[in-house]
Parts: C-alpha cells; sequence; structure tokens
C-alpha cells in the first residue's frame, strides 16, 4: 500500500494533482497517510488505565476563584480568542450552507448568536476578544459572505480554512483527483483535529500572539452551551495550564462519547474506537467512565505554536469510509480532543451539563426552540428553572420531522414541555397551537393517515393512535 500510495504521488507531482493542495499541506497529508499506512495505532493497556483525580479533572466548583474587578476581567478577555468550528454543512438537517446559519430561536442563527455574545463581552468590559471561524472549503465562500452582515458590530471576525486533503480510493490507496475526480467530492477536511496546524499555516496564530493574545477557546458552532466561561479561563491563566478540555457528567444518551483518563502519567482522551472488545460494555458503563468530553477546549496559542512547529501533535488517525459515484474511498481524520496529552499540564474541567447543548438533529431544535429555554438580549440561551428535572426530556421524532423545513411545517406552535420526560412520535403528524405534552408521551400516525393534534391539547403520560385517544 506505502509503495502504491508513493507510486501514484510522484506520478502525479507534475500532473493536476499537486497544484491543486496548498504547499504548506502538502507535508500534513503525506504525513497522516505515512502514518496510517505504517500501521501506527496508540495502543491502550486496559490495565493501566486509571480514573482521573481532581486536580487533573478539576470539579467546576474547584476552579480558582474570580476576581470581581472589572479590570482583571477585561485583563483575562484581552488574552482570549474565540475559535468556532465552521466547517460542517447543514445537509443532514435539509439545509444548505454552513450549519451555522440555521435559524435556532426568534429569527436567530448559532452565527448570530455567537457574535451576541461577544460582542456584549467586547462592550461591556472594553475589551477586544475576537471572533475566529474556522471554515472547509465546503463553507467558505458562504461564510465570507454571511459576516459581512456584522461589519458595524463590536467584534473583530477573521476566517481561515482548514486543511484539504485528497480522498483515497481504498481499492489501490490511489488519492481520488489523481483518478479524474478533482472536483469537491474528490476532497475532504481532515477533522477538527486539523485546527491546530491550520491556525499556523494560515497566520493568524502568529498575528494573534502579535497582539498579545494567549489563550484559544476553540467550540462546535452548534453548541448552544459553548460560551466564554471566565472561570475557566482565569483558572488556566493562574495554573499555567496549556490545554484544558470540558468535560460533562455522562448519561445513558452519552455512552459512545470519548472520555478522560490518567495513562502512564499523562491525561488523554479514550475513545470508543480505542477500546477493546471486550471491555466496550465496560467502557459505555456510566458507573466506572462518568464523563464525557463536550469538544470544548481550552488551548495555549505559544503551546500551540510549539508543538505544530517541532511536528508533535500525532493524535490517533480516525479513517472515515465513504462512497463516491460508486467509488469507495477513505478519509483520514483527527480530533481536537486527541492532542490533550501532548500539551503540558494538561487538565479537564467537569463543567454542568448546561454548557453543553448541541442541535444536531430536529428533536434538539424543539428542545431549544421550546418554553425549555429562553433568550437573553446577549444571545445567551438560558435553561427554564421552573423545570424541576436536572436532565432534558428524551425526544425521538420521525423520519418526518428530519429537514428543518418539515420540521417547522408541523408545528404551529412549539409545545410546552417543561414537565415532559419523553416523546416519542411517528407518521404523519401536525402540532396546532398552544399544546402541552407532561410525562412519556407516544403519538404514532398510522400508515397512510393524517394525525393532527389540536389547539390546546393536553396529553399526559399517554399513548396516542388517533384523535379518539387525545
Amino acid at each position: 500500500m506505502i509503495a502504491s500510495f508513493f507510486m501514484y504521488l510522484s506520478f502525479s507531482i507534475s500532473g493536476s494533482f499537486t497544484h491543486l493542495i496548498r504547499d504548506n499541506e502538502k507535508s500534513g497529508f503525506l504525513n497522516l497517510v505515512t502514518r496510517y499506512l505504517s500501521g501506527e495505532a496508540q495502543h491502550v493497556e486496559w490495565s493501566k488505565i486509571q480514573t482521573p483525580t481532581d486536580d487533573v479533572v478539576v470539579p467546576y466548583d474547584n476552579l480558582a476563584p474570580l476576581s470581581e474587578d472589572p479590570a482583571e476581567t477585561k485583563k483575562l478577555l484581552d488574552k482570549l480568542v474565540v475559535l468556532k468550528l465552521n466547517g460542517g454543512l447543514g445537509t443532514t438537517m435539509g439545509c444548505t450552507g454552513p450549519k451555522s446559519v440555521i435559524e435556532v430561536r426568534n429569527g436567530l442563527t448559532f452565527l448570530d448568536l455567537i457574535v451576541k455574545q461577544i460582542e456584549a463581552l467586547n462592550t461591556k468590559y472594553g475589551c477586544t476578544v475576537p471572533l475566529l471561524l474556522m471554515n472547509s472549503f465546503n463553507t467558505h465562500d458562504d461564510t465570507s459572505k454571511i459576516v459581512e452582515k456584522y461589519s458595524n458590530s463590536n467584534i473583530e471576525i477573521h476566517t481561515f480554512n482548514q486543511s484539504q486533503y485528497p480522498r483515497l480510493v481504498i481499492e489501490d490507496f490511489a488519492p481520488l483527483p489523481c483518478k479524474g475526480n478533482a472536483g469537491k467530492d474528490g476532497w475532504n477536511p481532515p477533522g477538527h483535529g486539523d485546527v491546530f496546524p491550520s491556525l499556523m499555516n494560515s497566520g493568524k496564530l502568529d498575528a494573534l500572539l502579535a497582539k498579545g493574545k494567549e489563550y484559544v477557546f476553540v467550540a462546535n458552532s452548534d453548541n448552544l452551551g459553548a460560551v466564554v466561561d471566565l472561570k475557566i479561563l482565569n483558572h488556566l491563566v493562574q495554573n499555567n495550564n496549556e490545554y484544558c478540555m470540558e468535560v460533562t457528567p455522562k448519561t445513558l444518551a452519552d455512552v459512545k462519547g470519548g472520555t478522560l483518563i490518567s495513562y502512564d502519567g499523562k491525561v488523554q482522551l479514550l475513545e470508543i474506537a480505542q477500546v477493546p472488545d471486550q471491555h466496550v460494555n465496560e467502557f459505555k458503563s456510566i458507573e466506572k467512565f462518568k464523563i464525557f468530553n463536550t469538544n470544548n477546549l481550552w488551548v495555549n496559542l505559544k503551546a500551540v505554536k510549539r508543538l505544530v512547529e517541532a511536528d508533535a501533535l500525532k493524535m490517533e488517525i480516525i479513517p472515515n469510509p465513504k462512497e463516491v459515484d460508486g467509488t469507495k474511498v477513505l478519509q483520514l481524520e483527527t480530533a481536537a480532543g486527541a492532542a490533550i496529552r501532548f500539551f503540558d499540564r494538561a487538565i479537564g474541567a467537569n463543567v454542568p451539563r448546561s454548557r453543553f447543548l448541541p442541535v444536531k438533529a430536529s428533536s434538539d431544535l424543539l428542545l431549544v426552540q421550546s418554553d425549555l429555554y429562553t433568550l437573553t438580549d446577549d444571545g445567551y440561551v438560558i435553561r427554564n428553572p421552573a423545570r424541576a428535572n436536572p436532565s432534558n426530556p428524551s425526544i425521538e421524532l420521525g423520519p418526518e420531522f428530519k429537514k428543518v423545513a418539515s420540521f417547522l411545517s408541523r408545528f404551529n406552535s412549539i409545545p410546552s414541555i417543561i414537565e415532559l420526560d419523553s416523546l416519542k412520535v411517528t407518521g404523519d403528524v401536525y402540532f396546532g397551537a398552544g399544546i402541552t405534552l407532561k410525562g412519556n408521551v407516544t403519538i404514532n400516525a398510522k400508515s397512510g393517515e393524517k394525525l393532527e393534534i389540536p389547539d390546546g391539547a393536553v396529553i399526559a403520560n399517554k399513548d396516542v393512535n388517533g384523535p379518539a385517544d387525545i
């Protein structure tokens, strides 16, 4: 395989392939492929895994106390950069363009809310927290146009692209563009682990360091809970921690999420793909592995520069199989959370669940658009204190609700779900206005029939299979 790959590569040096990949990405691509083909893997010895202590995964309440002096807060914020991972499209939810421009609440998009939050901080404290958006080649053009509407806001917005690597044909490991597919389908962004070299290659890292910036807060653009937290930033500055991963208590819905462990004297991320088959059920247990990675990361910028320059960030490779026009291909990716073991004095912070509020599907959209949450003027999505249960309801919507447009067309207004524990909806179901759902509710429209839930209906602990059940 290695010989085959380099044969294709040498053949295409003078051809169309190499001019399509940027010079500063070639070495990264070659490095990633060579590591994969050599069989390099990080083997975890199960017996050596230890549960991290509170010094390694710090409980939120144990973080260093925060000064109440606004001048000290400004000093802290002037060290900070917010970076949102903005490479994903909204295709899963039936939208075109970057996922960050899906409307979340009150006509505002993810990006609108992010800008409002940072702008409010800059205005309140007189600081200059910039927003960086890491785009992929899929989202770059659209995002560049979209950010123009914020030109008069009290915030600097910078965009840069993550790397663009060729997909590899599984049959002979040739780069797909070498076989004539040089369009977008021939390429892939190599995962969010690429954020560190791309920040460096774009020139943004050196520019930020020159402005005195010290830490970057990295988060997914679709996580509404990923807001600037001064307590975490202050703790890192006080203790010279180069890296912090926010983790939160695991529920049964999170059993596949990566977790932090102590291993060979260091903190590192353990993903389910690294777990031996005989220990998978143990990994999924919420008794032994009680926390999972939110992908909210705080990283020291000087440390990023040091490690990227030394080519020291060799995160575990995630092979992601795909199919393009009937050809089976592989795209190689890495995850930013796996970088934790390369940084000095790296820690986890065990944060409240409120800091993990991703919107991955229409069921999540139902949660955040309901009376379970409110939206502040500063762009923060806040949970309604009237909800007694600390957990959110479990919501499962059928394929008829998958696309955002279809989802919205099926609700005259979003039901009240303050007292809801679980909801499962299947079939051709429509909701009227002013509906209240409580307890455990199942709504199932019979095949070929339309089921309309009338205005003002109150459904509590009930299975609804037709109008007579309401």
